[in-house]
C-alpha cells in the first residue's frame, strides 16, 4: 500500500543526491553532469492483462551523464590543455588506461606529462629530427635536453642588382674598398661546432647584365673588429683610438708619427690580447711583426689615420674574398642559366663554396656551403636585398612548449628554433555512455561503451586541442537549481501519499 510512495520517495531521493553532485562539480573541470532517468514500474496479472493496475511506483532507470561540451576557459599554463569537440585523454595509472577530459597536465620529476592524480598521458613521441613516430601509445615525456648544433648546408641569396649601376671605380676587386665593388651583403652562417660567422658577399658589375660574385667567411667581422670586441668584453678598437688620441696630447708640437707608433702598439696589443683569448693556439706572429718590429711597424709610415691602421691590421688577418661565381642575366632581368653554362670555366648553381674559419675554433674546416642565387633579379631598380637564407643554427636549450590543435607539443630553443617533442591522441568510443566512471575526472571502458577508437585531435570525429585553457563543467547551475527545486516538491508530494495512506489506515483501524 505504502510502495509507490517508498519508490517516489526513493526516486527523488536519488534526483536530489544527482543533482548536488552536479551542484558540487559546477567548477570541475572537464566534469560531465548527470541526470537521473526513471522508469514505471506495474505488477504482471495472473491473466495478462495489466490495464486495470494502477502500477506499484517508480524506479531509477539508470543516471544518465551528459557527453555535451562545456565552455572553454584560459589559463597561464601551457600544459593546461582542452578538447574542443569529441574524444578523451588518453592515460596510464599503474599499468590500467583511463579516459579524462580534464586537461589539466603538469610535469613529472623525469619529464613526464601527468594529472594530479599521477596518470601519465600516452601519445606518440618524436625522434631527434623531431619526426613524430607513430604506433601504440606511450606514456609521453618531454625531452629537455639541448638542441644540437647543426652547420649551415645550404644558403640562398636573392637580391635585385640595379641594372642600372655603372662598373666600380677601382679595380682589382678589395673587400676592404667599396669603390671596387657595387654591393655588399651578410649572412649569419654556422660551423659544427655551432659557432657563428659572418659569411660575406660582394656583387662586382663586369658588363652589362654582368656580375663577378666574391664570398668570405669572417672577413667582415674581423675588419668590424666584431669578434674581437666580443672576446675581449672591451672593444680594442676604441682602446687604441683612445690610446692613440691620448699619444697626439702627449707628444709635443703634435709628432703625429709618435703618435701613430704609440696607436698601432695600443692596437697590436689589444688585438693579440684578443685573438689568444678566442685561441690560445693561435699564430700572431704576423701581427707582431705589424706592432713589435720597429722596421716593420705600421706607425712608421707617416702621417697615417688611426682609422686606416686599424683597417690595415684587421685586413692582415681577414680571410680573402674569393671569386666564387659569374652571374649572367638575361634581357628580362632574370639569370641566364645557359649563358653561365657557356663561360669558361662553366658557372653552374648551386655553387659550392669552401670557406675557412678565423679563428679556428676547433670546428671542422673549412666549411662547405651550397649558395643558390634563386629569386636573384636584375632590374632598373634600386639594389636590394629580398632575403637571404641558410639552414644552421647554433646549440640552444628548451624555453618552453606548448600543444597545437593537432596535439604536437612544439618546443621552443634558445637560438630561436622549435621542433616537435611529441604528439597527444585522443580516444573515443562508439557510445560514450557506456563508460563507467571511476572518479578523478576519469573514465574506464566496458562493454557497453565499446572499444576505444584512438586517433590524432582534429582528425574524423577527434576534437581539436588548445594549450593554455581548460574545459570547464558542463553543469548548467542556474537549470540545476530549478531541477532541485523540482524534486524538493516531488519528495514533499511522495511523502504527502504515505502520509494520506496513514491517515487512510488510521481511519480503518479505528473502525469498531
Amino acid at each position: 500500500m505504502f510502495q509507490q510512495g517508498l519508490s517516489g520517495l526513493n526516486a527523488a531521493d536519488i534526483s536530489l543526491k544527482t543533482i548536488g553532485n552536479n551542484i558540487a562539480n559546477a567548477s570541475t573541470v572537464g566534469f560531465k553532469g548527470s541526470v537521473a532517468q526513471f522508469a514505471d514500474l506495474y505488477a504482471n496479472s495472473l491473466n495478462g492483462v495489466s490495464g486495470n493496475n494502477p502500477g506499484i511506483g517508480v524506479s531509477v532507470a539508470r543516471l544518465a551523464q551528459q557527453f555535451t561540451q562545456g565552455g572553454i576557459e584560459t589559463t597561464n599554463n601551457p600544459l593546461d590543455i582542452s578538447i574542443n569537440g569529441g574524444g578523451f585523454f588518453r592515460t596510464v595509472v599503474n599499468g590500467a588506461v583511463q579516459y579524462s577530459r580534464n586537461g589539466q597536465f603538469l610535469l613529472d620529476k623525469n619529464g613526464g606529462i601527468i594529472n594530479a592524480q599521477g596518470a601519465q598521458v600516452t601519445g606518440y613521441l618524436a625522434n631527434k629530427d623531431g619526426v613524430i613516430l607513430s604506433g601504440a601509445p606511450v606514456p609521453l615525456v618531454i625531452d629537455s635536453s639541448d638542441l644540437k648544433p647543426k652547420p649551415t648546408d645550404n644558403a640562398n641569396f636573392s637580391i635585385n642588382l640595379n641594372s642600372r649601376d655603372e662598373l666600380p671605380v677601382k679595380t682589382p676587386f678589395s673587400p676592404t674598398d667599396p669603390t671596387s665593388f657595387n654591393k655588399q651583403t651578410s649572412l649569419n652562417v654556422y660551423d659544427s661546432l655551432g659557432n657563428a660567422h659572418v659569411m660575406g658577399v660582394y656583387y662586382v658589375k663586369t658588363a652589362p647584365n654582368t656580375w663577378d660574385v666574391y664570398m668570405s667567411n669572417d672577413g667582415v667581422e674581423l675588419q668590424t673588429q666584431k669578434v674581437l670586441a666580443d672576446a675581449a668584453a672591451t672593444d680594442p678598437v676604441k682602446l687604441a683610438r683612445q690610446a692613440y688620441y691620448d699619444a697626439v696630447v702627449a707628444v709635443p708640437q703634435g709628432d703625429i708619427l709618435a703618435a701613430n707608433i704609440g696607436y698601432a702598439n695600443a692596437l697590436g696589443e689589444a688585438l693579440e690580447a684578443a685573438i689568444l683569448a678566442i685561441d690560445p693556439g693561435a699564430d700572431v706572429t704576423k701581427l707582431n711583426a705589424m706592432w713589435k718590429d720597429p722596421a716593420t711597424n705600421i706607425g712608421n709610415r707617416g702621417n697615417t689615420n688611426p682609422d686606416e691602421i686599424g683597417a690595415t691590421m684587421a685586413t692582415a688577418f681577414m680571410v680573402p674574398a674569393v671569386k666564387q661565381s659569374t652571374l649572367v642575366f638575361d634581357r628580362s632581368g632574370a639569370m641566364d642559366l645557359t649563358a653561365m653554362a657557356a663561360l669558361t670555366p662553366p658557372q653552374k648553381l648551386p655553387l659550392t663554396v669552401s670557406l675557412p674559419i678565423f679563428p679556428d675554433l676547433g670546428s671542422v674546416q673549412p666549411m662547405t656551403i651550397k649558395v643558390d642565387f634563386a629569386g636573384t633579379t636584375q632590374y632598373g631598380a634600386p639594389t636590394s636585398e629580398k632575403a637571404s637564407t641558410q639552414d644552421g643554427y647554433s646549440a640552444g636549450s628548451l624555453e618552453r612548449f606548448a600543444a597545437d590543435e593537432k596535439g604536437v607539443i612544439i618546443g621552443q630553443y634558445s637560438n630561436g628554433k622549435s621542433r616537435p617533442l611529441a604528439q597527444i591522441v585522443l580516444a573515443n568510443f562508439a557510445s560514450p555512455d557506456g563508460l563507467v566512471p571511476l572518479g578523478n575526472n576519469a573514465w574506464a571502458e566496458s562493454s557497453a561503451s565499446g572499444a576505444p577508437q584512438v586517433g590524432v585531435p582534429g582528425d574524423g570525429k577527434m576534437g581539436k586541442l588548445r594549450s593554455s585553457s581548460v574545459e570547464v563543467s558542463n553543469v548548467d547551475l542556474t537549470r540545476e537549481l530549478v531541477n532541485m527545486i523540482t524534486a524538493q516538491r516531488v519528495y514533499q508530494a511522495n511523502a504527502q501519499t504515505i502520509k494520506t495512506q496513514d491517515s487512510i489506515m488510521q481511519t480503518l483501524v479505528n473502525l469498531r
